[in-house]
């Protein structure tokens, strides 16, 4: 029987599925970026000798603008580093903003609700005489020994 890896890697060979080993080096790109760059770019592709760069928010494009030579390096660097993506050649670099890009949920995004300790202490003296104040004053004694 044969292995996972091994039909993906006889189906990605196919000329139908080229496409395939582009996204994986389009990946491999953004992963060479600072992470503050990988959170700002959507996606990239790679059209007429042309790098586009999608980002997330206009922000980040002026940002990007300032820094197309680095980004040509690092699409030449890898470029010559790896085999598997001798296809990407850019002269230049376009850099615009996309409203359409998928966001991947984290786990830190799916919780928001916030827990919180009890920071108050039920031990005081009531100095009251009126009963309803003293009985008011125990409830919230007892409340606040539950929330601890």
């Amino acid at each position: 029987m044969k292995k996972a890896s091994s039909i993906l890697s006889h189906l990605s060979s196919q000329p139908q599925f080229k496409f395939l080993k582009q996204q994986v080096c389009y990946k491999k790109y953004i992963s060479l970026l600072t992470p503050k760059y990988q959170k700002a770019i959507a996606f990239i592709y790679i059209k007429d000798d042309t790098l586009f760069i999608a980002v997330t928010h206009p922000g980040f494009k002026m940002e990007l603008n300032y820094n197309r030579d680095l980004l040509k390096s690092i699409l030449t660097q890898l470029q010559s580093h790896d085999s598997k993506c001798e296809m990407m050649q850019a002269e230049k670099v376009v850099i615009f903003h996309s409203k359409y890009y998928p966001i991947e949920k984290t786990q830190e995004d799916i919780s928001t609700v916030p827990y919180y300790n009890e920071l108050a202490s039920n031990e005081f003296e009531i100095k009251s005489n009126d009963e309803d104040i003293i009985a008011k004053f125990k409830k919230i004694k007892e409340s606040i020994a539950c929330n601890k």
